[in-house]
This record gives structure tokens, C-alpha cells and sequence, in this order.
């Protein structure tokens, strides 16, 4: 990671500790939140220093005509807009850094038949995905479930995350929005700072106790991409792929509609390589506007001699809020 050099955010520290904690903090959760440390000693009466850390970090993937990934950018190829300002970077990461990955799995009655195509694809997925990768599953139908991997709540082995994805059968309706929402919840408890959801559904729901709004309110707040992979069936089943379209456009990932004679396989592999192949900028906004604003974000890039380019990146944000609700690694919302 290259930290600006002219940074507003590294000028107002002059503790090397400090600063070290500040960037391990916002990276774990972006968000809007207070830092404060306390002398060695550990004295009550030793004056406290706090900082206030606005870190947003976006993920961007960068792709030429034929869609190939453009490697070589530098941090002044990257330009951000928030709301049509243009912003400091003070971050910038052009290495394949690991993910903490959450695998939302339908098992509803509508996906029975596709379930086994589902273990194959998440296999194929940890298989390609970073070695240091750390991944959850979230298994859903009437009831939303995190399954623990022999004990654990994240896990990189592939055969731990089979057992996971099959330790619930297909049955019963389809809580699609409170599976997401338990997902975006879950990532907090990972370690590392880029964090992503693959939701593999058909995209319908009808049992869920939250509405799409409260969703993509939580998406982003969560600063998490969010890929989908939509396994359509026979005309009758209750499918919704627009909104699987939706998430996945607004926070920056991609929705997969795999044809018929395509190995869903094939797309897995093709998530962990787009997860690979991203820059990390990110910055301090400039300007604070309203904790319920939605922050509109644009990122340009301007490499030289590089013909026409692809970006993509999430459309916005919204902040954190300064307290959030506690919760229990694992714990479920149903």
C-alpha cells in the first residue's frame, strides 16, 4: 500500500503509532469513527489524543476494449469525484490483496435442482481465489444460517466450504434481502479491509422481514462489492434477477447470468480473478455533508497511451454511523 505523500491525514499525526493504528482501523471498517490513545503508562490523568478518521476505500477495477484487466496504473493516473469534487487520494494499492469473501447460497425449494452446480462453482472459486483469502457461507431459504467451519466462522478450504453449503437441504420460500443483509453484517468480523458478498440465487424473495431499500441502504453503508450469480430455471419458478442487477451495479461488482450449457464453474472463476485483478484507492472526503446523505462517486483514470478504458467502481456511499448496533460473530438475524 503507497500512502500519498502530502496526505492531510498522515500530516495531522506526528506519532508513528498513531498512524499505524489509524490506517489498520480504516481499513478494517472504512467507515466514520474516533480513535483514541492513551500513553504507555496508562495513566487516567495523561492526555488522550483523538483522531477522526473519514476513510473511504473503493475498490476499481480498470479494463481495456476487449476487456482485459490494465495493469501498470500509478496513483496519479486515478482521479475521484465526490459529488462532483474532486478529492485527495491518500491511498493507493495496485497489488492482488487478500478478501474477506461471504458466499450467500439460496436453498430454497426453487433451487434444488441447482445445488450441486453450486458446491461445483464454489469450489472452483476458493481454488482460484488469493491463499489468504478468508471466506464464510450464509445458507438461506425460510431461515438464514452462517454455518461454522469446523468451529470457525471463516475458512479458506475448499472441502470445509462444501460441508458448509450442504449442511442445509433445498426446501421453503426465499429470504433473499435478510440473507444479504446477515452477509454485509457478517463481513465486519473479517480481517481485512476489501470485503465482497457473491449472492448465488434466482433472484426472488418471499419471506424476507426487511424491503430492498433497507438492503442497499446496508450495501452502502457496508462499502462491500456485491457479485451475483443468477441460475435461472423453467418459466413459473418465482425468479427476480433485477435485483440481483441492482446490488451488484451500485456497489461496484458484476451480475452473472450464466446461459444454458455454461458451467456456473467457469463464472466463479471468472469472480476470483475480477476480485484479483482491482486497484485500492482511497481518501478522506473533503467535505462532511449530512450522515444520511448519499455520497455520489465518480473515479476517472487517465493512463497514458492506453487507448479507450473500462472503469468500474461502486456508484456512492453512504457514512457509517458513529455507533453501531452490537452483535455476535456468527449469530443469525431470524
Amino acid at each position: 500500500m503507497i500512502l500519498a505523500p502530502n496526505s492531510p491525514t498522515l500530516l495531522a499525526i506526528p506519532c508513528r503509532l498513531l498512524i499505524a493504528s489509524l490506517l489498520f482501523f480504516a481499513c478494517v471498517n472504512p467507515s466514520s469513527r474516533t480513535l483514541v490513545t492513551q500513553a504507555a503508562n496508562g495513566s487516567d490523568d495523561q492526555a488522550k489524543i483523538a483522531v477522526t478518521a473519514n476513510l473511504v476505500l473503493l475498490p476499481v477495477s480498470v479494463t481495456n476494449a476487449s476487456g482485459t484487466f490494465v495493469s501498470g496504473l500509478k496513483l496519479q493516473d486515478f482521479h475521484v469525484f465526490e459529488d462532483g469534487k474532486l478529492q485527495e487520494l491518500s491511498v493507493f494499492e495496485d497489488s492482488d490483496t487478500p478478501v474477506t469473501v461471504g458466499l450467500v447460497v439460496d436453498h430454497s425449494r426453487s433451487m434444488g435442482s441447482k445445488l450441486p452446480d453450486v458446491v461445483i462453482a464454489v469450489s472452483f472459486f476458493a481454488h482460484s481465489s488469493n491463499p489468504q483469502d478468508e471466506m464464510f457461507v450464509v445458507d438461506f431459504n425460510d431461515d438464514v444460517s452462517i454455518e461454522l467451519m469446523r468451529g470457525k466462522a471463516f475458512s479458506n478450504d475448499a472441502k470445509d466450504l462444501e460441508k458448509a453449503l450442504t449442511a442445509v437441504s433445498a426446501r421453503g420460500r426465499t429470504a433473499l434481502y435478510d440473507a444479504v443483509s446477515e452477509g454485509l453484517h457478517h463481513l465486519q468480523y473479517g480481517h481485512w479491509g476489501k470485503k465482497a458478498l457473491i449472492v448465488i440465487s434466482d433472484g426472488g424473495d418471499n419471506a424476507s422481514l426487511l424491503k430492498y431499500p433497507q438492503v442497499l441502504a446496508q450495501a452502502r453503508r457496508s462499502q462491500a462489492l456485491i457479485y451475483s450469480i443468477a441460475l435461472l430455471g423453467a418459466l413459473g419458478e418465482e425468479e427476480n434477477p433485477g435485483v440481483l442487477l441492482k446490488l451488484c451495479k451500485d456497489t461496484g461488482g458484476v451480475a452473472y447470468f450464466p446461459k444454458p450449457g455454461e458451467r456456473v464453474a467457469d463464472v466463479s472463476k471468472e469472480i476470483a480473478r475480477d476480485l484479483r485483478e482491482q486497484y485500492t484507492i482511497g481518501y478522506v472526503p473533503r467535505k462532511m455533508g449530512s450522515a444520511d446523505s448519499f455520497r455520489k462517486v465518480e473515479v476517472k483514470v487517465t493512463p497514458p497511451d492506453r487507448g479507450k478504458i473500462h472503469v468500474r467502481t461502486r456508484l456512492g456511499y453512504l457514512p457509517v454511523p458513529e455507533k453501531l448496533a452490537d452483535a455476535q460473530p456468527g449469530a443469525t438475524n431470524r
